[in-house]
């Protein structure tokens, strides 16, 4: 159960006397999360989440923020956060920082069909295009610079040859995006896997959970959503489900020739990425909460997988 601070009735409805959104009819924990308290509030004009915030670096939390206020103002799908009274979105509430949000409509697909693939991708390029020019920045805290600084605290936790596979792959990182030309920038989701989306039937109702946000490659993000998406069991990926979300992102925002060129690489990067984290989480730091950690194996399968047989084509876009 994600609600690490229980709230009451009358701490939630006095809450909601700061901002212009109605009368408390309901409050309800959300179970899912691994990290912040969730709650669904419901008043007698609209659904909200509202959210207490546990844990991390809550000096960041501006920017999250600034970058919701932000796409939600360029008509992305994301909870753009309900300010005060006074114009003021990010709230106390309990001795936490709180933010409350309107409540997208639709569920997290388990499995994603093409039409589903087609419009995260089309929202996926959009938000990218925007977000070039959104003037925040936090630098990505899981990117090359961190898989330096922390894949050595887990090596002795490996069988030799992963411990091998693991060192391998950073010094081949560092060796490429080393010498490779500077990728495109902008803002990311950070964390962009099917449960942090909503989708009512095939439309996209909503991204959420923006709390991995940052600033970096945008193609950094895109190979996340690639690697979670389009991928099989075994790791290998789906190529209908791959060129759906690429051909709708590049419709958006076409990719670079030194993009093209870094996207094997960065495939590879954005699996370890997530085979280093949970491995962090199941060896080294585990959750302040009593919650089961996800399981690393599932992206060493997907690493070997790309390692294995490549990436896919890219699809060619053609000007109309």
């Amino acid at each position: 159960m994600a609600v690490f601070t229980p709230l009451s009735q009358a701490q939630v409805a006095e809450f909601l006397q700061r901002f212009d959104v109605g009368t408390l009819t309901q409050i309800e924990g959300v179970p899912s999360g691994t990290e912040n308290t969730t709650y669904f509030v419901t008043t007698d004009r609209q659904a909200l989440v509202l959210t207490l915030f546990e844990q991390g670096e809550h000096d960041e939390l501006p920017f999250f923020v600034d970058l919701l206020d932000y796409l939600a103002d360029h008509r992305l799908p994301v909870p753009g956060p309900v300010h005060d009274c006074q114009g003021v979105a990010l709230q106390s509430l309990a001795g936490k920082p709180a933010l409350l949000f309107p409540r997208l409509p639709g569920k997290h697909p388990s499995s994603p069909n093409l039409a589903q693939c087609e419009a995260l991708g089309e929202t996926l390029g959009h938000m990218h295009a925007v977000s070039r020019h959104f003037d925040g920045h936090r630098p990505n805290p899981r990117d090359l610079h961190w898989l330096v600084a922390m894949h050595h605290r887990v090596l002795v936790y490996l069988s030799a040859d992963d411990q091998a596979l693991m060192s391998d792959e950073v010094d081949a990182y560092q060796a490429f995006f080393g010498d490779a030309p500077d990728l495109p920038q902008g803002a990311l989701h950070g964390d962009l896997f099917r449960d942090n989306t909503l989708f009512d039937g095939e439309r996209l109702g909503g991204i959420i959970d923006f709390y991995n946000g940052c600033t970096g490659d945008l193609l950094f993000d895109l190979a996340i959503v690639i690697n979670d998406w389009a991928v099989h069991a075994d790791g290998s990926l789906d190529a209908a489900r791959h060129d759906a979300i690429l051909r709708a992102y590049q419709a958006r925002r076409p990719l670079t020739d030194a993009e093209r060129a870094a996207w094997p690489m960065m495939l590879r990067m954005t699996a370890l990425r997530y085979w280093l984290s949970r491995l962090l989480v199941v060896y080294v730091d585990p959750p302040a909460h009593d919650l089961t950690p996800h399981d690393p194996e599932q992206f060493r399968t997907i690493l070997l997988s790309r390692l294995q047989n490549g990436a896919l084509a890219l699809p060619e876009i053609h000007p109309a």
